[in-house]
């Protein structure tokens, strides 16, 4: 009995080597990695930006209750709670003297736990 066998090769057609094969699968390898770092990195910068602007949030909340308080504060440290979506941070107010007694200098630190995330820093005048 004679078997048929089907080839399937057009003739003149070649096909990849194993070598040309795990080239490109390098270089797309390499090529993923690279985006995924990008990636990580535009996700960090998003989580930071958001920090931010929460932690800046509650520093011009707290100076504004200064202002609208209507009386120097003393000189001195205060740290407050501060809750903004959801997150918990402390503000710490430290007011200083300046050289002309009409003024204070105040500066509102944000902090996480033990890491600072924003300063703001005002000058304050009698009313």
């Amino acid at each position: 009995m004679k078997r048929h066998t089907a080839n399937w090769r057009i003739p003149g057609a070649r096909g990849f080597t194993l070598v040309e094969v795990l080239v490109a699968l390098g270089i797309v390898a390499v090529a993923l990695a690279a985006g995924m770092r990008a990636t990580a990195a535009l996700t960090g910068n998003a989580e930071r930006q958001s920090d931010i602007l929460l932690a800046q949030l509650c520093a011009e909340n707290a100076l504004v209750n200064l202002r609208l308080s209507q009386q120097m504060p003393a000189v001195g440290d205060n740290t407050a709670p501060c809750e903004q979506a959801g997150r918990n941070l402390a503000v710490r107010l430290s007011v200083q003297p300046t050289p002309n007694p009409n003024f204070l200098r105040i500066e509102a630190q944000v902090l996480d736990g033990d890491a600072r995330l924003l300063g703001l820093s005002t000058v304050m005048g009698r009313y």
